[in-house]
């Protein structure tokens, strides 16, 4: 059963033995969906192995590492209305993009449908995915599951003239928590997400993965974002709640020095939510500083 809705992306570096394992789950999905691998300038044969083992899928080879923003550069190359992301460690489970292609269709006025991540090779439930069902974020009767104030890129399928509409990811954050920025800019311009638990997304977690850079960009990347978008008053309280709550660490520091050297461009790109995305903001601030599933730390 073919299904010509939805275009998966993958980006990867330097995982070719994860890539290729997701690469098969993907190939022997029913409704062979079309495949575009954005290789980010891998060195250790990635690019020659697709391109052996996969003759069918699309693959980019842009030269260079463009972290998240390699996402972009496949979409210019997507030809279907929906295009479901997924990362070198993580694979869609058979339905779930028709599933997703499906909800979709009932609810043009849906941007995004974020599945739930189970975890192998033990077949565990992701503890992200609770605070998915429960979803703080009040959302119109009609919505199909939880109102979600952002997503999970390796987990979510988007409409794509939604996601090229506003721009895609962010050049500017990379890689590192950079679904916040993008999905805000989605509500902003008048879109819903929403979580959708009959939708699976499988996740083998790579062991190549260097955690302390990654929660140095998730750092700097949330800094970034809380002065690109929130009022003054919210980003001075949610930086000193950093501050005060993240490891004191070299880290940490880098983080915030990073971070800080990138206000001159934050002060000119900077527009404010409209007051009722901020209220939903709100909500989720709770949330997460509640959160079990997320943590400044590694």
């Amino acid at each position: 059963m073919t299904d010509d809705r939805t275009t998966v992306v993958v980006i990867t570096h330097n995982r070719r033995a994860e890539l290729l394992r997701t690469l098969d789950h993907l190939a022997r999905l029913p409704e062979r969906p079309p495949v575009i691998v954005t290789d980010n300038a891998s060195t250790d044969g990635t690019a020659e192995a697709v391109a052996h083992r996969f003759p069918d899928m699309t693959l980019l080879r842009p030269g260079r590492n463009l972290g998240a923003v390699g996402r972009n550069l496949a979409v210019r190359h997507v030809r279907t209305p929906y295009v479901a992301f997924c990362d070198d460690d993580s694979w869609w489970g058979p339905g779930s993009l028709p599933g997703a292609a499906d909800l979709l269709d009932r609810h043009p006025e849906i941007a995004a449908a974020t599945a739930r991540i189970v975890v192998e090779p033990h077949g565990t439930e992701d503890p992200i995915v609770r605070e998915l069902r429960d979803s703080p974020v009040p959302g119109p009767r009609w919505l199909p599951g939880p109102a979600l104030g952002s997503f999970l890129a390796a987990a979510t399928v988007l409409r794509t003239d939604a996601f090229r509409g506003v721009g895609g990811f962010s050049p500017r954050l990379w890689l590192g928590g950079e679904e916040e920025l993008l999905a805000v800019d989605l509500a902003t311009a008048g879109w819903w997400l929403t979580y959708a638990d009959h939708l699976t997304v499988h996740h083998q977690p790579s062991t190549a993965r260097d955690s302390t850079l990654r929660r140095t960009h998730g750092l700097r990347n949330t800094l970034w974002f809380t002065w690109l978008r929130r009022p003054p008053r919210t980003a001075v309280r949610r930086t000193l709640h950093l501050a005060r709550t993240v490891p004191r660490d070299r880290a940490s520091l880098r983080a915030f020095a990073e971070a800080a050297a990138g206000l001159p461009w934050v002060v000119r790109e900077r527009r404010v939510v409209p007051r009722d995305i901020e209220a939903r903001l709100r909500l989720l601030d709770h949330a997460q500083r509640h959160s079990t599933a997320r943590r400044y730390t590694g």
